[in-house]
């Protein structure tokens, strides 16, 4: 990977260059205003950076549009009663209860609800809040592979496994000779219908590894509606978490 810079107007346009087995130069602008620009080896650098200097106008359109809708500053957490959490889409007011028995976390008639033995304990709360997102994404997750893997099982792609991980720029990828599908932990956050797109995209990359055209074929014809989960996932809930 390099970091490369082309001028369009007065404007420099810096991006994050990745070499990859593709048949074309791809271009993505992420809501954090990073840019990455993915090519394969014998694509020359002078071509790329044309390349991108043809698309300037479209993506310092982008940049200002993730700049107008950046999140504010997140607050620090405290875990007490009356905090709001996202999960699957929607914002939820936590609950703390003081208990002597067993200390959890749990969803019940729209509100969040955690029992804990010291309210006051900080660290305590925290991880009992990060244990039970750590067990809803379990779940959720290996739902949502359900559904979806019965979508693709004609088309020859085993399940995978699936793995969880803290990711900046990606809402999944997949490793192929692993047999592995890794998700963005802060997917759990997304709607079911969101984390029903990643995980259909994911699966159909071992078909398909490159977006080309066989891919999206396959990715309309199985979800029709994509581009809108896509958008609202990159829109939407990037910003919110």
């Amino acid at each position: 990977m390099m970091m490369l810079t082309v001028q369009y107007g007065d404007q420099p346009v810096t991006f994050e260059l990745i070499r990859k087995d593709v048949k074309h130069i791809n271009l993505t602008v992420q809501p954090d205003q990073h840019i990455f620009v993915s090519a394969n080896d014998e694509v020359d650098i002078e071509e790329i950076k044309a390349f991108v200097e043809s698309k300037g106008r479209w993506i310092l359109s982008k940049l200002n549009y993730f700049k107008r809708t950046a999140p504010y500053k997140k607050i620090p957490r405290e875990y007490v009663t009356g905090e709001t959490f996202r999960y699957l889409g929607r914002q939820y007011r936590l609950k703390v209860y003081e208990t002597v028995a067993e200390e959890y976390v749990r969803y019940y008639r729209g509100t969040i609800e955690m029992y804990v033995k010291v309210v006051e304990d900080f660290h305590r709360k925290e991880q009992l809040m990060i244990e039970w997102y750590e067990q809803r994404q379990e779940i959720v997750f290996q739902e949502s592979l359900s559904r979806m893997h019965e979508l693709v099982r004609i088309y020859d792609i085993k399940r995978p496994q699936l793995e969880t991980r803290k990711m900046k720029l990606r809402w999944g990828s997949y490793l192929p000779k692993g047999n592995k599908i890794i998700l963005n932990k802060d997917l759990i956050n997304a709607p079911r219908f969101c984390i029903d797109y990643v995980i259909l995209h994911e699966l159909l990359h071992f078909k398909y590894p490159d977006h080309d055209f066989n891919f999206f074929n396959l990715l309309q014809l199985l979800m029709p509606d994509w581009k809108e989960r896509k958008r609202i996932l990159d829109e939407e809930v990037a910003r919110k978490v």
